[in-house]
């Protein structure tokens, strides 16, 4: 049953709280109306209404709904997933093409807009510890003094989470804790951005409620202990310190059920698909998740990056199609064994036939009245190109495997399209605990290790295929388990913090990308027309 918190969030997606929302990008405005603090704060659904607005707020830069956020810049510049022009669509003065190859420049339209999503949310999770900490509690008589002090340390949780991916992104910036307090914070050293995120959660983690099913989508500390673990394995990158034995710390108190759980205590999903269903909300592999639903009218929309044009409506029986944007890169699909289910159930791929028949669907630019049939290639097949490796520049409507992790049902599903977006999930935890052994143990799989990896592995394969495919502690390698891990979280917004953890970044060289060796590429740069807002910003190197 979808939770109430749900239905608040969507009413809150379009109201602005009392006070003054800030970010570093100054907006001049004519202010019609407002509702002032004193006039606001006078029950406790209305103090939750603040607390919450962060949540709503945050999907449009994490989840992939949205074309400037950190999903957008997280996989277009690593190596599964690209957005090719297709015939004359999708060139976008050359900006997918730019993450791609790691040209950007400080001046990127895209990137301006998560930085001003990004620490906007900021100001929106600052303004609302400011003034529910005010707040005098005796004026609020059905709001409880550890309610208050409960959601505070949610608020300071969420916070963090944000800093972490604004320091993944950026490295060198400011820290606010206080709406335009200064006005123009001056930029600190991604170490000391590190040491405040480590510090705001390792006081308030143990301080959440434990993870169930009454808390779905809210800070809660399974999720808590998460955001610590991703943390503490990329400490020695972002911070020059290795933290591998309380990255390993933090994972037990998640996989032990000590923090709580959906389910009681968390465990993986038994199959591929039932977590990233139209049915997901209470499913105990998930530790974080952003609550949708299309019911009330607050939609987990992928269509439109993930989806091929309006013909996916007669494919998948949905009522959505979307601009033909992203596709798999093909030796991102040719990383998965044939038999590997994932292969299978994750993608669409090959010809594409009207839901439940054999009647092919036909295509509408380069192949148009023709049979559409997605291929492993970006390259102009309908002018006879078969031969060359192609390009950014080079796709035809049916270029690349499709996305169809996240499955929404058909239109006559009760269901339909209720997806909630996965943020943390138990499979990450093993990943980062078997990580955190191997990198302990000079980078070979323990025997620990292995069973943590092939416990979620397993579900990509048949019986009958599994002991050829189950990992031993010869054959997981650090390699590999880069390799694995984005087998098993393609399309979740990991890839390039994966990458860059792992060296890969710019030294690797993938598909239509060759190694840049820029190390300087491993940081965006601060959008220029911030740096002319704020005089105490200081730019990246190489900018």
């Amino acid at each position: 049953m979808k939770r109430a918190n749900k239905y608040i969030c969507y009413a809150l997606s379009s109201l602005m709280l009392g006070g003054t929302i800030s970010s570093c990008t100054k907006l001049d405005e004519n202010v019609y109306s407002r509702i002032k603090n004193e006039n606001f704060y006078k029950n406790k659904r209305e103090v939750m209404q603040a607390a919450l607005r962060p949540f709503t707020h945050m999907q449009a830069w994490l989840a992939p709904t949205g074309g400037n956020g950190f999903y957008y810049h997280s996989e277009l510049s690593a190596d599964q997933v690209a957005w090719p022009q297709k015939g004359r669509h999708g060139y976008d003065g050359g900006d997918h093409i730019r993450q791609h190859y790691h040209t950007w420049t400080s001046n990127e339209g895209r990137m301006r807009g998560a930085w001003e999503l990004m620490w906007g949310g900021v100001g929106y999770v600052n303004n609302a510890i400011q003034d529910i900490e005010k707040l005098d509690i005796t004026q609020i008589p059905d709001l409880k003094e550890e309610e208050r002090a409960q959601i505070i340390t949610q608020l300071k949780v969420m916070r963090a989470f944000h800093y972490i991916k604004i320091m993944d992104l950026w490295g060198n910036v400011p820290i606010a804790t206080k709406v335009a307090d200064p006005l123009n914070p001056e930029t600190k050293p991604r170490a000391e951005v590190f040491a405040f995120i480590q510090k705001e959660l390792e006081e308030n983690v143990p301080k959440l409620p434990k993870t169930s099913a009454e808390n779905i989508g809210q800070v809660s500390m399974a999720a808590g202990y998460a955001m610590l673990a991703e943390l503490y394995l990329n400490a020695e990158k972002w911070s020059g310190k290795a933290m591998y034995d309380q990255c390993i710390s933090v994972c037990n108190k998640i996989i032990s059920g000590e923090a709580g759980g959906i389910g009681g205590a968390p465990k993986l999903a038994s199959d591929l698909n039932s977590l990233f269903s139209n049915t997901n909300s209470e499913n105990p592999e998930s530790l974080f998740q952003f609550q949708y639903s299309r019911q009330a009218g607050f939609t987990f929309d992928w269509a439109g990056f993930y989806m091929s044009y309006d013909y996916m409506k007669e494919v998948l029986k949905v009522g959505y199609g979307g601009w033909n944007a992203f596709v798999v890169i093909p030796t991102a699909f040719d990383a998965y064994a044939n038999n590997d289910l994932r292969k299978k159930e994750w993608f669409l791929f090959g010809p594409q036939y009207k839901f439940g028949t054999t009647i092919p669907v036909l295509g509408t630019e380069e192949y148009s009245g023709k049979p559409l049939v997605f291929v492993n290639s970006i390259r102009r097949e309908s002018e006879g190109d078969k031969t060359s490796e192609g390009g950014m520049t080079k796709g035809e409507e049916n270029s690349g495997a499709r996305f169809n992790k996240y499955k929404s049902g058909t239109l006559d599903d009760p269901n339909y399209w209720e997806n909630d977006y996965i943020i943390y999930r138990l499979t990450e935890i093993y990943f980062d605990k078997a990580e955190a052994l191997m990198r302990k143990n000079g980078g070979t799989a323990t025997q620990e290790a292995v069973d943590l990896i092939n416990a979620s592995r397993k579900r990509a394969f048949k019986d009958a295929d599994w002991n050829a495919n189950k990992y031993t502690t010869s054959t997981l390698t650090l390699n590999e388990l880069l390799a694995e891990r984005g087998r098993e979280f393609i399309f979740e917004g990991k890839r390039r913090t994966d990458l860059i953890r792992f060296g890969k970044y710019i030294t690797a060289t993938w598909w239509d990308h060759k190694a840049t060796n820029d190390k300087n590429k491993e940081l965006y740069a601060v959008p220029m027309d911030q740096l002319a807002i704020n005089p105490n910003l200081k730019q990246n190197p190489g900018y």
